[in-house]
Formats: C-alpha cells, structure tokens, sequence
C-alpha cells in the first residue's frame, strides 16, 4: 500500500452530495431519481457500509440500470417489493414511501426486498425513515414500520445526519480522488463557451449579461468578452 493508500481526508456532505448527484446523473436513471438517492453513498459510508468504494465498483452497472423494472405487490399491510438485480440504493425510496403509504392506511407496514443487488445497503432505511415520519427496523431483507412523527430538530429526526453535518466522514484518499475525477466525467469540458453559461447568467460574446446581475462578489465578467484575445495583445504591444 502506497503512502497515498493509507492517508484518509475528512470530508463534509457537501462535497459528498456533490459528486454522488454529478455521478448519478450519469447513469441510466429516470430524470431526477438520482436527487432522491444522492445520499446513500453518503450515509452508506458513514454507516461502514459500501459507500464511495461500492459507488465506483458499481458505476457501470449503475450506467444500464432500469429501476423502473421494480415491483410490487401488496396484501392488508404486508408488501412483497421485487428489485429484479436493481441495486438496494434504487429499491429504497420506494420502500420507504409504501411503508409510509401503508402506516397511513393499517397503521403499521412490514416489507419484504427480494432480488436486490448488494441487499446489506437495506439497512439505510433505518437512517432514512425519521424523514418521512417512519421507525424503520431492518432485519436481513424485511423491513418494518410504525410512526414517528417528524420533531424538527436533525439531531433527533436524523441522527446519522446530524453527525455527518457536524463531523463529516473519513474517506481513502486515493478513493476520494477517483471518485472526483469519475464525477468530473458529468461536466461540459472546459471552454470560453462553457465559461460563459457556468453559474446563474450567460455572458455573450459582446460581454453583456443574459440572467442574474446582481453580482455581489464583485466577480469581473469582462474576461469572456470576445475582444479578449485583441486586449490581450494591445496589452503585450504596449
């Protein structure tokens, strides 16, 4: 093991949720499924599961993945859910709304995940579950449910958000960089265009501004006007 191998970096959710939501949008996913599963990989690690290192094993699985093949059927509050090889990660919002639909109709809900790829990642739903108003008990591949309503206070709804929040995680180094440079992947590749639509405005080629204006981080736009090159070399001249 190198000596990069061995040194961990302490990151935060922000930069967690960043390069999960790039990721993720570039896999076969419906549009904005991958807002509603920017986490696991967050909480996953946290939680010594998989985490960012099952998020790049997976990534080509992931590129060809169809969770609308998910089923389920249903008898009083009992729910059977068939992942047919969908990844847990893409099983579990669905999990955690039915068990939510059926508390509200029977009061309590027990569901069974069948057919999940790396099916340990069902125990998220515990973490998951204070969102939504739901205690979630996970047991192998069975989840239960009873109410919990919401307090309002992240400490309490969502304990292992709270810590995240509060202390980050710790990440190989090594694995953080892949992943960074895999999320890299979802971006325009750098240009003076791309430069020019980045952020809450575009800049034309004349330099004036299409969108936000109120700019009040004195940000000098100036530089993608498409007399760079002449100033540039008037300057140089000079």
């Amino acid at each position: 093991m190198n000596a990069l191998s061995s040194t961990k970096m302490r990151v935060m959710p922000r930069e967690m949720r960043l390069m999960s939501e790039r990721i993720f949008s570039l896999c076969n996913l419906p549009k904005g499924f991958f807002l509603a599963i920017c986490d696991f990989p967050m909480y996953s690690q946290k939680r010594g599961l998989g985490g960012f290192g099952m998020l790049e094993r997976r990534f080509g699985d992931f590129k060809s993945a169809d969770p609308v093949r998910i089923s389920v059927s249903e008898t009083g509050n009992l729910i059977a859910l068939d992942a047919h090889g969908e990844h847990a990660w893409f099983a579990l919002p669905s999990a955690i709304d039915l068990l939510g639909e059926i508390i509200a109709r029977h009061g309590s809900a027990e569901l069974t995940v069948q057919n999940a790829a790396d099916a340990d990642e069902l125990e998220l739903a515990a973490d998951f579950g204070g969102r939504s108003g739901l205690a979630i008990t996970v047991l192998g591949n069975v989840l239960t449910a009873r109410p919990a309503p919401v307090k309002g206070d992240v400490e309490e709804d969502d304990p292992l958000l709270w810590a995240l929040l509060n202390n980050g995680v710790e990440i190989e180094a090594d694995l953080w960089w892949r992943i960074y440079h895999l999320a890299k992947q979802a971006l325009a590749t750098d240009s003076v265009v791309s430069r020019r639509h980045a952020g809450p405005m575009i800049v034309n080629e004349d330099g004036t501004i299409i969108g936000r204006k109120d700019n009040d981080d004195e940000t000098d736009v100036s530089f993608l006007a498409s007399n760079l090159s002449e100033r540039i070399k008037e300057g140089a001249a000079s």
